[in-house]
This record gives C-alpha cells, sequence and structure tokens, in this order.
C-alpha cells in the first residue's frame, strides 16, 4: 500500500493553484470540471507520477471550523520536503511568502510554517 493522494482545502482553486504552482513550485497534474469546481492537482516535477495533491474546495460546513482551530493554534495542514528549509525559507521570503514559525532546528531536523494565502499553514522540513 501507498499513498496516492492527499488534499489540502482551499478557499479559492486558481489563486491555490497560482500559489501551489508559481511559488511553490509544484506542477499542475489534472484539472478537471466537477460541477462548480475542478478536480484540481498538483505533483512535484521530481516526482511526476508520485503522490498528487489535490486542491480541494473548502466548501463543506465542517471544512471552515475545522481550518481555524489547526491556524488559530498553529498546526501546518500538511508538511513538504525541501532539500534545504533555510535556503527555501529565504527563496520564499524574497517570493513574499508570510511565514508563521521561521526556520527552527528540532535535532536532525529543521522546519518552518508558512501561510499559503488560502487559508492553510503548510510545514515545510529537511532532515531524516
Amino acid at each position: 500500500m501507498k499513498i496516492h493522494l492527499t488534499s489540502v482545502f482551499v478557499d479559492d482553486q486558481e489563486k491555490a493553484l497560482r500559489f501551489y504552482t508559481d511559488v511553490l513550485g509544484f506542477e499542475k497534474k489534472h484539472d478537471v470540471p466537477a460541477g462548480t469546481d475542478r478536480w484540481l492537482t498538483v505533483v512535484s516535477p521530481e516526482d511526476p507520477d508520485g503522490v498528487e495533491l489535490l486542491l480541494e474546495p473548502s466548501g463543506h460546513p465542517a471544512v471552515q471550523p475545522y481550518r481555524t482551530a489547526l491556524v488559530r493554534d498553529g498546526i501546518p495542514a500538511t508538511s513538504f520536503a525541501v532539500d534545504d528549509v533555510r535556503a527555501e525559507f529565504a527563496r520564499l521570503r524574497e517570493l513574499g511568502v508570510t511565514f508563521t514559525q521561521e526556520p527552527l532546528e528540532t535535532g536532525a531536523v529543521t522546519t518552518a510554517v508558512l501561510d499559503d494565502t488560502c487559508g492553510n499553514l503548510i510545514q515545510i522540513m529537511d532532515g531524516e
């Protein structure tokens, strides 16, 4: 068994697509109309046949209280691996990305947490 698809709830799929591709560097994989929304996924350019991230509409009534609680408590919705958190932090900060946690070393792992502009905190991490 392996993970094929995971998702983050987003307020605006088009805005999320721009952020996740133009800023974070993912590539669009699928973009299929689904009623008033889209089945919209992105992948890492390093692994285009790997795990897909679904930019899922946040319209369900349970989503907003859930995401509000996570953000209020500083809990990331998901985590992405990078080669060097400090370098990625600098690159993203230069692009105007807001971080709620600057790079923090916790043993062999360094993490940082950013705001994806679509209602989520996202952790980036390097190390083991």
